[in-house]
This record gives C-alpha cells, structure tokens and sequence, in this order.
C-alpha cells in the first residue's frame, strides 16, 4: 500500500498541487478552468476531472472561517486605529473576497486531489444472499 506522505513518479505533492492547480496525475497546470471551477479534464494526460465529486462543502465552511478571522482584524483596527468607514470598507471587502475564493480554491484542490489518490468512489451497499 502507497504511504500518502510518499510520491509517486509524476505526481506532485498534495497542498503544491492545490496551490497551483496542478493535475494529480500527471502534474501539469491544468486541474482549473478558471479562478475556482475545475476543468473537464486534464489537456496533457487526459484524466477526467468530472468524474470527482468535490461538490461545495468547503464554501460555507471558509466563509464562517475568514468571516470570523476578517471580523477580529477589523474590529482590533477600528480600537486601535479609528479610521474612516470608507476606510473600512475599501479595505476589508477586497481582503475577504480574496480570502474566501482563495482558500476555497485551495481547499476544492485538496479534496479533488486526495479523492483522485485514494480512489474515492460513490458507496454502495452490498446485497448478500440471505439478508
């Protein structure tokens, strides 16, 4: 059995494969189509990125995640510093955005690249004779 700590000859390692969108099979930057939508399949191997289901579990997960976190900075910001609400606005409505289509770009990497390595596949209950 693969240790998951191991690489095997073309595969990249799972957070530099997320990070830069790289195929789990073959490495290439071809897992995304766009900022957070993957790609059908792989141009240089081939590997039909459809048939994992990565789904948007994450999404609301990481934005209660870096809500939270934007919420701390701003709030020690507006005690320590006092600025302007434009200021506040022009600041943290970027920062968010970017922190959420970011880390949700990374974290849908993730589960597609993990899912492609331990062969997850769709459960299914088996019928024995008798039962």
């Amino acid at each position: 059995m693969l240790n998951q700590t191991e690489n095997t000859k073309g595969q990249p390692d799972v957070l530099p494969a997320a990070l830069f969108g790289l195929c789990p099979h073959c490495g290439q930057k071809t897992l995304f189509a766009n900022v957070i939508k993957f790609s059908d399949k792989c141009r240089s191997c081939g590997l039909d990125f459809s048939q994992y289901n990565v789904g948007d579990g994450p999404a609301a997960f990481l934005t209660l995640i870096v809500g939270a976190i934007i919420l701390g900075l701003a709030l020690a910001v507006e005690a320590n510093f006092h600025p302007p609400f434009w200021l506040h606005i022009l600041l943290w409505v970027p920062l968010t955005v970017s922190a959420v289509v970011g880390s949700l770009r990374v974290s849908k990497g993730i589960l597609l690249i993990l899912e492609h390595r331990n062969q997850a596949r769709e459960g299914s209950i088996d019928k024995r004779d008798g039962e």
